[in-house]
This record gives C-alpha cells, sequence and structure tokens, in this order.
C-alpha cells in the first residue's frame, strides 16, 4: 500500500500516504467499539514522514487503557476521523475505512482479544494480543 488518500465523507479532511503502514491491526477496546459503532475498529499506522495531511480539523482527546493520550483528529463537518495519534507511540494511525474500498491493508494483529464478542470469528493468521 502506498499513494494512497483517506477523507472524511465529505472529502474536505484527507491524509496522503506515500509509505507501508508499519502495524495494521484490529482493535477491540471498548474506547474503539464506541468510536467506531461497531465490534472493533481497523487501523493502519504509519511513519509521520510518510502521511501529508490536508484540511480543516477538530481534535479530541482521551486517556488509553495503557496509559498513553490518544487524540483524534476528526472533520468538523461530517464527523468522520480520519487520523489520530498515540503520545508514546511514533507515527499516525489511520482508520483503514477512511481510505477508498479496496485499498486498505488486511489486519495483522488483533488486540485487546480477549475483549472481542464471541460471536466474531477472525482468520486464523492473526496475531492475537490480550
Amino acid at each position: 500500500m502506498s499513494g494512497y488518500r483517506a477523507a472524511c465523507a465529505c472529502g474536505q479532511l484527507g491524509a496522503e500516504v506515500t509509505g507501508q503502514p508499519l502495524r495494521v491491526a484490529i482493535c477491540h477496546c471498548h474506547a474503539c467499539r464506541t468510536r467506531t459503532g461497531s465490534a472493533f475498529s481497523w487501523n493502519a499506522r504509519f511513519s509521520r514522514d510518510s502521511v501529508s495531511l490536508s484540511g480543516e480539523a477538530r481534535a479530541f482527546s482521551r486517556l488509553g487503557d495503557e496509559g498513553g493520550t490518544i487524540t483524534y483528529h476528526f472533520c468538523p463537518d461530517c464527523g468522520v476521523t480520519v487520523w489520530y495519534e498515540t503520545s508514546g507511540r511514533d507515527g499516525v494511525a489511520i482508520p483503514v475505512g477512511a481510505f477508498a474500498p479496496g485499498q486498505g491493508p488486511k489486519p495483522e494483529d488483533s488486540v485487546y482479544d480477549n475483549r472481542r464478542p464471541d460471536w466474531l470469528f477472525l482468520a486464523p493468521e492473526l496475531e492475537v494480543f490480550n
């Protein structure tokens, strides 16, 4: 994956990616489930120098389960999160759903897997972190 654009629903907030992801994971923590309105979030983390951000964003910060601050950057018009940053971690994370259909990388890891709903079955090749 390289040379792709992520954008909010109305298109005014975006991120251009020119490199490969450092990590691609799905997360089952309560905060990610709340943010997405789904059973998990699906995110790709990229080095900061491979991501170019554009448009007007608003930010919301919260304390993560491991103690770091997570700051989400979202469109003030349509509300879609286009990227987020976590203190103590390098890079910029982009929700894979913000990329055009078919452009998102496959997940490699399942994070907080012990919180995954019992009805959700994952590919056996995913590395699991509880």
